[in-house]
């Protein structure tokens, strides 16, 4: 279980100078689907490096539902799919997580059948699945939508197809990856999202006995093959947290050294690091440092984007550190509609942040003041703990059943480098 659960709030003493070392966890994002992958797999696969969250529990508790069998051990997880006794979603299970509509081209791919209801997750305004059932309609794939759930049905098999994506939606991109692997013929993706993520999906299938090319590029090809095996393998860094933790050790004026990063994977948000004034070094393959111990100043602009662009995910603690900084600061949104409610609660604390649609503006103020605040989303609740971790004072979050999903004891962690953080 995930390290905050059964926790109600978060209370955070703001001031502290960060310092010290971490190691990032195991990507939330890349997990999701390789749980839902091994679905296709005739055996049993280990996973490496799993971060404990209450989104990879859900997880595991559909790949239960579904026959297989999930082991946890330390951080790894083990499951034989040898067996597949059922291809329902109950409703419950689904409306854990947004992402787990991820199963819906697992399933598909090993049963040629399944019946799911629309998923839950973060309210960040609309994330139709339009794109995932045009797909799958083209692939062969019967799907009637009845009272909120999904009946899908491939009499004939799954067939490989041309799809070209409107948008480059990650999670569309891997339900077609899923389908696609044990389809018959082949199929092209094109305009195919390109986050580190996806590739991470297609080295796993590729291990069982996939064949996938073009993963991380606009064009992807899977040509069909009978049937997958087991494999091992290692789950890529959280990107997100990550930046995550760059954006506490800066706004705390701080310094910090992450192991196992992936610079390549944040490159996108390094220069937003450099404009404000911190310096940053690369180690190796996988240590980033950062120092930002001197006077800091406001980045310009930060526009999000699909991969390879400036990630939305890390755009609110982003946010949370612009808000201590010298000058102003442009945000435009262009993934989801209702992305800045973290600002709200950010101006409880004394932040100056004005919102029109997707643009905020941000002006920096020299203090902020604790207060009691609520996350309402993952990445906000993060945005409110870096926040808080610079506020005078004591600042209280609820809600943070949120941040559970994506962070693998964040409190702890941030204890290790010196925060004044325990969760009640």
């Amino acid at each position: 279980m995930a390290v905050l659960s059964g926790a109600q709030r978060l209370v955070i003493g703001g001031g502290k100078r960060l310092s010290g070392e971490l190691e990032v966890q195991g990507a939330k994002n890349s997990i999701l689907p390789l749980l839902s992958g091994t679905v296709l797999c005739r055996g049993e696969s280990v996973l490496h490096n799993c971060p404990h969250l209450t989104d990879a529990d859900a997880a595991c508790r559909i790949l239960n539902c579904l026959g297989c069998k999930c082991k946890r051990e330390q951080n790894s997880i083990s499951i034989n799919s040898e067996q597949l006794v059922n291809t329902d979603v109950p409703l419950e299970l689904m409306r854990e997580m947004r992402s787990s509509i991820v199963f819906l081209g697992a399933i598909l791919g090993r049963a040629g059948h399944c019946r799911l209801s629309f998923p839950g997750g973060c309210e960040l305004g609309p994330r139709p699945i339009d794109l995932h059932i045009l797909a799958l309609r083209k692939m062969g794939v019967d799907i009637k939508e009845e009272h909120g759930y999904l009946d899908c049905n491939a009499p004939k098999g799954i067939r490989g197809a041309h799809i070209s994506l409107s948008i480059p939606s990650v999670g569309a991109t891997e339900n077609i990856i899923l389908a696609a692997v044990t389809a018959k013929g082949n199929t092209e993706i094109n305009n195919a999202a390109r986050e580190p993520e996806i590739v991470d999906l297609a080295a796993f299938l590729n291990k069982c006995g996939a064949k996938i090319t073009g993963a991380g590029t606009g064009t992807i090809i899977i040509e069909g093959v009978p049937k997958l095996g087991g494999a091992q393998h290692s789950v890529i860094p959280d990107r997100i947290v990550a930046a995550t933790y760059l954006c506490c050790a800066a706004i705390t004026r701080g310094e910090l050294l992450l192991k196992n990063a992936d610079f390549n994977h944040i490159s996108a948000v390094i220069p937003a690091f450099e404009q404000m004034g911190c310096s940053i070094y690369t180690y190796g393959k996988d240590r980033i440092y950062i120092n930002a111990s001197k006077n800091l100043r406001a980045p310009h602009k930060i526009i999000t984007s699909v991969h390879p662009g400036f990630p939305t995910d890390a755009q609110p603690m982003i946010m949370a550190l612009a808000s201590t900084l010298k000058g102003t600061t442009v945000f435009v949104e262009t993934i989801f509609d209702n992305r800045f409610r973290h600002a709200q609660e950010l101006s409880r604390l004394g932040a100056k942040i004005s919102v029109d649609n997707r643009v905020a503006v941000v002006e920096g103020v020299e203090r902020l003041t604790g207060a009691d605040l609520e996350a309402t989303d993952l990445r906000g609740g993060a945005a409110l703990v870096t926040a808080a971790l610079f506020a005078e004072g004591t600042s209280t979050i609820t809600g943070i059943s949120h941040i559970d999903r994506g962070y693998d004891d964040l409190v702890g962690n941030l204890r290790k480098i010196g925060a004044d953080i325990e969760n009640k």
